[in-house]
C-alpha cells in the first residue's frame, strides 16, 4: 500500500489575540490528500512554536464542527505535542482544513504550527514505513548523523542540506530506519524528504528540552499509534535525502542529530 506521512507547517507574523490563518510553507497544503477510498487518513499530532501566549486551532466542517474544532493554548517557548495518540482523529480525503494561530503582537515576530498527517493509502506514493518489531528484529547498529541547518529569517521551511553533506559514513546500499533526532537550538519543525518517503516532508517538534521524546519521535509515533510510522532509508539515495528546519525571524541555525537503526537484510533476525 502507498503508506504516507506529511508533516504540514504553517505560520501568522505578529497575529497579537487574533486568530489568523495560517500563510502555508512552501509545497504545503490544508487540503487532505485524495487517498484511496475507505482507507484511513488521520491526524496524528499537531504543535506550535509561539514567542508569546497563544492557541492554534484546527477546524472543518468535518471534524467535530467548524467554529472552534481542535484548539490547544501554546506555552510560550515549548515546541510540544498536543493531541493524544488514542483515539485517533479521523480526517476526509479533500476536506480543506483551516489553521489559525494567535501569538506575539510584537511586528515581525513569526508564530509557526504544524500538523502530522498519516495516510494509509495515498495513490502515487510508495512510502517506506516499518513498526517496532521490524525495527528490533532487524537493527544492526545505531548511527548518528549531524547536520547543521542554517536557517532564514522568513518563515517556513530553510537550510536545506542532503544527509551526508557533513557526515558521509553511512554503508553502502543498506537501509537505515530513522528512530529519531535530537536539536541543539529549538525551532518549530525538523523534516526529511527524499524518493524513501514519497518526496513528502516527515518531520516532528524542534525542542530541545524534550530530547526523551524527540529521540525516538518516530519510534513512539509507531508503538502509540499501532501504526508503522518509522521511515526506512537507503543509503544509495543518501545524496538525495534532504533536511530541514522550519525557524521564526530569529533565524537560528539548528543542528540536528538522526538517529538511525542500520537494518539488516529483510528476513533477517539480529540476536539479542
Amino acid at each position: 500500500m502507498g503508506r504516507a506521512i506529511e508533516v504540514v507547517t504553517g505560520f501568522v507574523t505578529a497575529p497579537g489575540a487574533t486568530f489568523t490563518a495560517w500563510t502555508l510553507a512552501a509545497g504545503n497544503s490544508l487540503t487532505v490528500r485524495n487517498s484511496v477510498p475507505d482507507t484511513p487518513v488521520h491526524l496524528l499530532d499537531m504543535w506550535a512554536h509561539n514567542q508569546a501566549a497563544g492557541t492554534l486551532r484546527v477546524r472543518s466542517p468535518r471534524l467535530h464542527d467548524n467554529v472552534q474544532g481542535i484548539r490547544s493554548a501554546i506555552t510560550v517557548g515549548l515546541v510540544a505535542p498536543l493531541l493524544p495518540y488514542r483515539p485517533r482523529q479521523r480526517l476526509i480525503a479533500q476536506d480543506q482544513l483551516v489553521a489559525e494561530q494567535t501569538g506575539s503582537a510584537v511586528g515581525g515576530d513569526i508564530e509557526t504550527g504544524a500538523l502530522l498527517l498519516y495516510y494509509e493509502n495515498l495513490p502515487g506514493v510508495e512510502g517506506r514505513f516499518v513498526d517496532v518489531d521490524t525495527v528490533v528484529r532487524r537493527a544492526v547498529t545505531i548511527e548518528n548523523v549531524e547536520n547543521t541547518i542554517a536557517t532564514g529569517i522568513a518563515g517556513g521551511y530553510s537550510g536545506e542540506e542532503a544527509i551526508n553533506a557533513e557526515f558521509d559514513l553511512l554503508k553502502a546500499n543498506t537501509d537505515y530506519a530513522l528512530l529519531g533526532y535530537l536539536v541543539a537550538q529549538q525551532c518549530a519543525v525538523v523534516r526529511w524528504r527524499g524518493s524513501d518517503t514519497g518526496n513528502l516532508g516527515v518531520g516532528g517538534p524542534g525542542e530541545v528540552t524534550l530530547r526523551h521524546l524527540t529521540k525516538e519521535w518516530f519510534l513512539r509515533l509507531s508503538r502509540d499509534t499501532g501504526f508503522p510510522c518509522i521511515p526506512v532509508f537507503n543509503s544509495a539515495n543518501k545524496g538525495a535525502v534532504l533536511v530541514d528546519c522550519a525557524q521564526n525571524e530569529l533565524g537560528v541555525d539548528v543542528t540536528v542529530t538522526s538517529i538511525f537503526a542500520e537494518l539488516g537484510p529483510t528476513g533477517t533476525v539480529v540476536p539479542r
